[in-house]
């Protein structure tokens, strides 16, 4: 019980060489391509769900909107798959890493703004100041509509980051209770084992709603400038 709750979320290394790059690209060997003419049915599901949300979530943008199809896919299947390999006992989840969050949200969204600025500077110049404000309030609302969008891959990055710690810290807490209190009493120990076991199935999807929902909303940011 003396463990240090955090000492799951250090970055794991060998001879003082970090092995976080190799974690990064284990999940490229879970996601194979079909080498047959028929897939199996793990390929079959791996399909049908980036179909389905591809369909989804390009549907709202145009043709040029439309170009950052893969990019977006390959986004949300790298976020999904580090989640989930960071339940596997023993492993490392590096989307606990704010500075990686941040480093994967400040690039997406810059290119979002850039792009809206390249090719409709007005329409983006307009987002600052709303339609109709009075004149006493304009000064006011640009430094708002400013600090709002530059907190924007921020609040990506702090999402995904409380969200996958967060859940974490509990399956740690609970585990480490459960283990604790087999030795004194095997009912308690039994309840909270079957809560460790809903948590983590409740782990399983936020692992992959957390992925669609950073997609989702660099996505939204897409749209609104493109």
């Amino acid at each position: 019980m003396n463990e240090n709750l955090f000492a799951t979320f250090t970055t794991p290394s060998i001879m003082g060489i970090t092995t976080l790059p190799i974690i990064m690209l284990f999940p490229c060997l879970i996601l194979t391509s079909p080498k047959r003419w028929l897939p199996n049915r793990i390929q079959t599901l791996q399909m049908w769900l980036i179909r389905s949300v591809t369909k989804q979530m390009m549907t709202i943008h145009n043709k040029q909107g439309r170009t950052w199809t893969l990019m977006l896919m390959s986004l949300i299947l790298f976020i999904a798959s580090t989640n989930l390999l960071g339940l596997l006992p023993y492993s490392f989840t590096p989307t606990t890493q704010l500075s990686m969050n941040i480093g994967m949200a400040i690039p997406l969204w810059l290119g979002t703004v850039i792009m809206g600025f390249r090719n409709k500077p007005k329409a983006s110049l307009a987002h600052f100041l709303p339609q109709g404000t009075p004149t006493p309030l304009i000064p006011m609302l640009i430094i708002i509509e400013t600090i709002s969008l530059f907190i924007q891959p921020l609040a990506l990055a702090v999402r995904l980051t409380a969200n996958i710690t967060a859940g974490h810290l509990l399956i740690h807490l609970i585990g480490s209770a459960t283990l604790a209190l087999s030795s004194i009493n095997m009912t308690v120990s039994s309840i909270t084992f079957i809560i460790l076991l809903l948590l983590t199935i409740l782990e399983l999807a936020v692992a992959m709603i957390q992925a669609y929902v950073f997609t989702l909303l660099v996505s939204l940011y897409l749209h609104d400038n493109s």
